[in-house]
């Protein structure tokens, strides 16, 4: 019946028709119900059996494993600070629908998940209809299908904001993300920086206080819950462990993500599990992950010898570097961005190796600055086109050489 009804209203979408100016409203709904009608018929072109469609609907599924752990993390620690407050003031519409559904309760799965949704959904939800509004304008202008592209950043941007963003800075990130680090360039594949994470700088640099202050990394009005990085830069790392306001952080406690973070960056683990998916399916390039480990292990290691009186993230490990913050996040879901990474072999491992290097670099060396992924791969998507373009250049000279 659905099917019927969408080829009956076809024709008032396609040009001459009533509605020929959403046509690429139109086309996006049906695609994303069903099989599109143009495809290939032979094997002639056909390297694979995974299209676009599915490649973005499995990136976005896998996102889902640390969406689904964040919302829980985020009642997790809410909760948890909630119970150690004698008279906690909970207002707002959130805390109207969680305290009718749940009780606060730390030790409550239910309780956990509902809060965590209730901060992170909105978020999802002005981003994807922010989002999704500039995405069918410009293709409609420009005459284009609406790609699937956008649901792929859709969350990735929702998952890099702190759980308790205003909603309106939401809609200016995922805008900005949009319109100015994609859909002026082109439109998706003609973009060469990585649109979620153009959206996430913007909104850092213009609205520093409510990305980077530690009251915001938690869903608790009136508390201020310090990140494990902006920890260990001021006071470094204790018999292995991380001195936060709540208690001391294990690094088996980072790896599972039991703290304070964005969203969908605290659990090592789940980015591991999407990690190990979209590599086995060849969506995600191994080398790209490869190079990145190689860059941040060698950079951690080397500031490791060196040493610092002053500077106590020279002391952290590597392995620490892999837990904390949002590098995980990049690792798996950032870095290996098929439109602005790089695309031959040899430059996937100087691609990776840069992020590495700079993320390091940019947390142990930047005093203001303790995380530093988001900048090191925005950093290495300038750079990618040239490592690609010496790459193709030096195979042309070999063949030369060749005769």
């Amino acid at each position: 019946m659905l099917r019927k009804l969408l080829d009956s209203i076809e024709p008032k979408f396609h040009k001459g028709g009533k509605f020929e100016k959403l046509y690429a409203l139109f086309e996006a709904i049906d695609t994303a119900l069903f099989q599109p009608a143009d495809k290939t018929r032979t094997t002639a072109h056909v390297r694979d059996g995974i299209d676009l469609k599915r490649i973005m609907i499995t990136v976005w599924a896998c996102a889902m494993i640390p969406a689904f752990y964040g919302m829980w993390n985020i009642g997790f620690q809410s909760n948890t600070i909630l119970e150690g407050m004698a008279n906690p003031e909970l207002s707002g519409w959130r805390h109207a629908i969680i305290g009718a559904v749940s009780a606060y309760n730390p030790a409550s799965l239910w309780d956990n998940f509902v809060y965590g949704a209730m901060y992170f959904l909105p978020i999802y939800f002005v981003t994807f209809a922010v989002g999704i509004f500039w995405e069918v304008l410009f293709a409609a202008v420009r005459g284009h299908e609406v790609n699937e592209g956008f649901f792929v950043t859709s969350i990735l941007f929702a998952l890099t904001c702190p759980p308790d963003l205003p909603l309106w800075m939401v809609a200016m990130g995922i805008s900005f993300g949009v319109v100015i680090g994609k859909e002026v360039f082109g439109g998706t594949g003609k973009n060469f920086l990585n649109p979620a994470l153009a959206g996430r700088a913007f909104v850092f640099f213009a609205y520093p206080a409510a990305m980077s202050g530690d009251a915001v990394w938690t869903a608790v009005d009136g508390y201020t819950g310090a990140t494990a990085l902006s920890v260990m830069a001021s006071e470094g790392i204790q018999n292995q462990m991380v001195n936060l306001a709540g208690g001391q952080l294990t690094w088996l406690d980072a790896f599972f993500g039991k703290m304070h973070g964005s969203i969908g960056e605290t659990s090592t683990l789940a980015m591991l599990i999407a990690g190990v998916i979209l590599i086995g399916m060849k969506i995600a390039s191994w080398r790209i992950v490869a190079g990145t480990l190689l860059g941040m292990m060698a950079t951690a290691f080397m500031f490791n010898l060196i040493g610092s009186e002053s500077n106590e993230m020279f002391q952290v490990p590597w392995y620490w570097h892999l837990v904390v913050g949002g590098f995980a996040f990049g690792l798996i879901f950032m870095t290996t961005d098929p439109v602005s990474a790089a695309m031959t072999d040899t430059g996937r491992w100087w691609y990776g190796i840069l992020i590495g290097v700079m993320v390091v670099l940019i947390r142990v060396v930047n005093p203001a600055f303790p995380e530093g992924m988001m900048l090191a791969i925005l950093f290495a998507n300038l750079f990618a086109p040239l490592f690609d373009h010496f790459v193709v250049q030096s195979n042309i000279k070999r063949r030369l050489a060749r005769g």
